[in-house]
């Protein structure tokens, strides 16, 4: 067990040391993009890979059906932890330094981005009803989210398009960071952005550097996935369990240091589009497209009982938060303090019913079964 839990650290290391150089890349490729349009598309849909990889690797590359409940309780755990740890972190991080004395967001990107997580957390359960599951169960998903994507950038106007691009109108390659690093230390220490950029910032660059930290978080998410696995069987629950905690809260670090980060700059749209963004590609495309694949390849998934009972509970906790969260956003102006602890505590309660149910505890039954008639 210790060596499973040393291994979720490491990865989730590794996670957050590419996930820097992957906010790099983003931040020069994205620049064209206004306000809470960059954090809803690039960031997000980069940002969410490990949720990609872990549903991917559990379901595709393993051929193991059970790890499609791996890969939910991952993609919906982590959807759960962005809607109420991220914004809550950016509330009390920008407030403790001092930055502002209140968050303030778009009520275009919270009416935007959380109607459209809403609808899409409709579309999964409704595609999630039954006990078996297909190729175009993933088919509608990934259109779910080409929906979106149109909707995304037809909320940007035509006066933000014509601003960015005279910003940026030419400035194509910026000038080259010295450093004094040997580039192997550099690669040693995960240190991406000197790799790739020590010779200027530019569009062929920063793909590269895009491409090799996705590539660096899928290798740490399948040391996420083994020691997941592993330390469940050790501590006698079901992986899915570990999954919803642990794997979704390893997954979520780069939605949450890129997300601070926006907040740290100012762009308090940025940092919320971009945990709402996440959770719709977690939704839509983490688990839409190796469910598409694994059926194209292997035929119709069929879930027993249990799984269908835990992903029931998950999918109404997950819509009731959501539906928690749009209102906290939506109904004040601005968020303070009293809000990041109230999301905090949301996430706390989650936590223990979790914990509740992977042990069976009985006080969690009147629970299980009220999503049970909602949802199964």
């Amino acid at each position: 067990m210790i060596a499973s839990i040393l291994i979720i650290i490491g990865s989730m290391l590794v996670i957050w040391r590419a996930s820097d150089g992957f906010e790099a890349a983003s931040q020069y490729l994205g620049r064209n993009l206004s306000d809470g349009v960059r954090g809803a598309t690039i960031n997000a849909i980069g940002s969410s890979m490990p949720e990609l990889f872990t549903t991917f690797i559990g379901l595709v590359a393993l051929k193991n059906t059970d790890g499609f409940a791996f890969g939910v309780g991952t993609t919906a755990g982590s959807a759960i932890f962005n809607a109420m740890i991220i914004p809550a972190v950016v509330i009390l991080a920008v407030i403790g330094k001092r930055l502002t004395n209140g968050v303030t967001l778009s009520r275009k990107v919270i009416l935007r981005d959380g109607l459209s997580l809403i609808g899409v957390e409709l579309i999964l359960i409704f595609l999630l009803s039954g006990n078996t599951l297909s190729w175009w169960h993933g088919l509608i998903l990934m259109l779910s989210y080409g929906a979106y994507l149109v909707i995304v950038f037809s909320s940007m106007n035509q006066e933000d398009n014509e601003e960015n691009t005279k910003e940026d109108e030419g400035n194509t390659d910026e000038t080259a960071k010295p450093s004094d690093q040997n580039i192997f230390f550099s690669l040693l220490k995960l240190d991406l952005e000197d790799v790739f950029l020590r010779k200027g910032t530019n569009f062929t660059n920063s793909w590269k550097l895009l491409i090799f930290s996705m590539v660096t978080i899928g290798i740490a998410c399948a040391g996420l996935v083994s020691a997941c696995e592993k330390l469940a069987l050790g501590m006698g629950i079901a992986p899915f369990f570990v999954a919803v905690i642990l794997a979704s809260a390893a997954t979520s670090v780069p939605d949450t240091i890129i997300s601070v980060r926006d907040a740290f700059d100012g762009e308090y749209d940025d940092a919320v589009a971009n945990a709402l963004g996440s959770n719709i590609f977690d939704v839509c495309f983490a688990l839409g497209f190796p469910l598409f694949m694994y059926a194209l390849i292997y035929g119709d998934i069929t879930m027993n009982s249990q799984t269908i009972s835990h992903i029931a509970e998950l999918r109404g906790m997950l819509l009731l938060l959501t539906i928690a969260t749009f209102l906290l956003f939506l109904l004040n102006r601005k968020l303070r303090v009293i809000h990041g602890i109230t999301l905090i505590l949301f996430y706390a309660v989650f936590i223990l019913y979790v914990s509740g149910r992977a042990y069976n505890h009985s006080w969690t039954d009147p629970i299980a079964s009220f999503f049970h008639q909602l949802f199964l």
